[in-house]
């Protein structure tokens, strides 16, 4: 019987033209998060069972792939459940190998600690357009800042790296968990279903409000609770220029006026330190599905994909799960695969990719406005249609152009 000449299920194998894409993809992430100060490190593939079971990533434990025990230690006789027969596991995320590093090496790291990591992860996931089961991540953490300097910090590098990538007009979705807990106390949720909510809550944009409202009251939520919380969104859309303020007015001293300043700061400072084209969105229906998140969470919308493209947020309580000691900790993933799905979708192909995103780069710091896109078939009706939109030089290379004005 002849092998399989197919990838597993899930994974994929990476051709040429697509492999100079990430290596480019990858090169901007490192230059510019230098520039911010982090540090590049690399942790194991493997990780300890326990750690991967620590309640702290969500559905996303029940997708590991599991490593069974080796010679003596594996008996099926004896195992009384499945993780009886396995003691590690490839990690989901780079967050949880990344708390296990920190605490084991923390008297030889600099306080507060900058991480880069880049690397593989593996979830047993269903496979989807720009999600496989073998995936990159790229995550950015600051571990040992309290303030929301680490929220600014990593926000700003993460929306600089995808300006540098050739991306506009995207949204940085931001919230609070603290918010999110004050708005299910004013509506009368009780304390310990408060994760079943934001669950229910989570699927808003794809059933919306009449479903999130039918999907609480059948999980035994009072209907009373329901409608005053979701009153909490319908005035939303009075008020989107003020959404934060009028939820904090509006809940009352349910939120502490500290945690609303706090996020307020948070979106003024990047607002006025933005170095690409984008907007910072108050947005109380994110949750983020990892129970970790303690206090700020953030996620990133592209047009293009009509999905997250990476997201994060504040984890203070990690570290104390390995250490026995509290350390403030908050961190920022960028959706690899996803972004380089998207330049592969633009056409952004060629031996001189590096080449044309570096000039337009340059041309964007001399204070010109520059696009980078495909060159079509119909030149003529193209160029016509730029020079509407403002755009008066045409530079052609190879597959691409660079078109500046």
């Amino acid at each position: 019987m002849a092998l399989s000449k197919k990838p597993t299920t899930g994974m994929k194998d990476i051709l040429p033209q697509e492999m100079k894409i990430r290596d480019y993809v990858i090169s901007v992430i490192q230059e510019t998060y230098a520039q911010f100060g982090f540090t590049h490190i690399e942790t194991p593939c493997v990780e300890n069972i326990e750690n991967l079971n620590c309640k702290a990533g969500g559905e996303n434990e029940k997708l590991i792939f599991k490593i069974m025990k080796r010679g003596e230690k594996f008996n099926l006789e004896t195992a009384k459940e499945e993780n009886d027969l396995a003691d590690s596991g490839l990690r989901y995320d780079l967050t949880v190998p990344l708390v296990r590093f920190y605490s084991n090496n923390v008297a030889s790291l600099p306080n507060p600690f900058k991480a880069l990591q880049i690397g593989p992860v593996w979830r047993a996931d269903r496979p989807q357009r720009g999600r496989y089961r073998q995936f990159y991540q790229c995550d950015i953490d600051i571990l040992g800042e309290a303030s929301n300097l680490a929220e600014i910090e990593l926000i700003t590098a993460t929306t600089t790296t995808l300006g540098k990538l050739g991306f506009k007009n995207f949204e940085i979705r931001i919230n609070e968990r603290r918010i999110l807990k004050a708005m299910a106390a004013y509506a009368g949720f009780e304390a310990d279903r408060y994760d079943e909510v934001f669950i229910i809550l989570d699927k808003m944009d794809k059933i919306g409000m009449d479903g999130v409202r039918e999907d609480l009251i059948n999980h035994g939520f009072e209907e009373a609770s329901a409608d005053k919380y979701l009153a909490l969104f319908s005035g939303l859309e009075e008020h989107k220029n003020d959404g934060l303020k009028y939820i904090a007015d509006t809940i009352g001293d349910y939120l502490d006026a500290d945690v609303k300043d706090n996020l307020s700061e948070i979106i003024t400072s990047v607002e006025a330190a933005k170095a690409a084209a984008f907007e910072v969105v108050f947005d109380p229906t994110l949750v983020r599905g990892m129970s970790y998140y303690t206090g700020t969470i953030f996620e990133i919308a592209i047009p293009e994909f009509g999905g997250s493209c990476g997201g994060g947020g504040r984890y203070d309580e990690m570290v104390g799960k390995f250490t026995g000691q509290s350390v403030p900790a908050c961190g920022f993933s960028i959706g690899f695969e996803r972004i380089v799905l998207l330049l592969l979708e633009k056409g952004i192909v060629g031996d001189r990719l590096s080449e044309i995103m570096k000039e337009a780069a340059d041309e964007r710091a001399k204070g010109k406005q520059v696009l980078v896109s495909r060159m079509n078939k119909n030149k003529k009706f193209q160029k016509e249609q730029l020079e509407t939109w403002g755009y008066h030089e045409f530079r052609d290379f190879y597959k691409e152009a660079l078109k500046n004005g």
